[in-house]
């Protein structure tokens, strides 16, 4: 393999491992975001402070799956 080939495959990899990475990431901080918004939905009140702390949750959570997802596909293209 030349070296361009190698700094290619090494390049890949690394990419591949960041994708791998950041993915975990997005799914644990979703995982803790769900925890969250079940705490809030569970709770008694409705008051305005967790009106607006389960729309911020909502609003992260979505963002993060589809960062998520944006990933995969990435991770998906690299092969």
């Amino acid at each position: 393999m030349s070296k361009k080939e190698n700094a290619i495959s090494d390049s890949v990899s690394i990419d591949l491992k960041l994708i791998e990475e950041g993915t975990a990431q997005l799914t644990s901080e979703i995982e803790v975001l769900e925890a969250w918004l079940n705490e809030l939905d569970s709770s008694e009140g409705s008051d305005n402070e967790i009106v607006a702390a389960r729309k911020s949750y909502n609003d992260m959570l979505r963002s993060r799956k589809e960062m998520r997802t944006t990933l995969t596909k990435q991770a998906k293209l690299q092969f």
